[in-house]
């Protein structure tokens, strides 16, 4: 069992809008990042670590938010099909 496999399941044990949340701050954290890294790399090098910061935190933010908005839905589908 691999540390992947053990996240997965660590995952699987929270409820929906929590993972949902989760999962959405992390990708739209790591492409906030990543594009505030090229950004900040085509202006002013030695400082690019603080483009991609400030790219990377806001993102992650509206990701966790969002995350969490379409877990609730799902959660509310899940229960009104019940």
């Amino acid at each position: 069992m691999g540390a992947a496999d053990n996240v997965r399941e660590q995952l699987r044990e929270l409820p929906l809008p929590i993972r949902y949340g989760l999962v959405g701050g992390v990708l739209l954290g790591v492409i906030g990042a990543v594009v505030g890294l090229v950004i900040g790399l085509r202006t002013y090098a030695p400082t690019s670590w603080a483009a991609a910061i400030e790219l990377a935190l806001p993102s992650a933010f509206v990701g966790a938010v969002l995350g969490a908005v379409v877990g609730l839905v799902h959660s509310a589908i899940r229960l009104l099909r019940r």
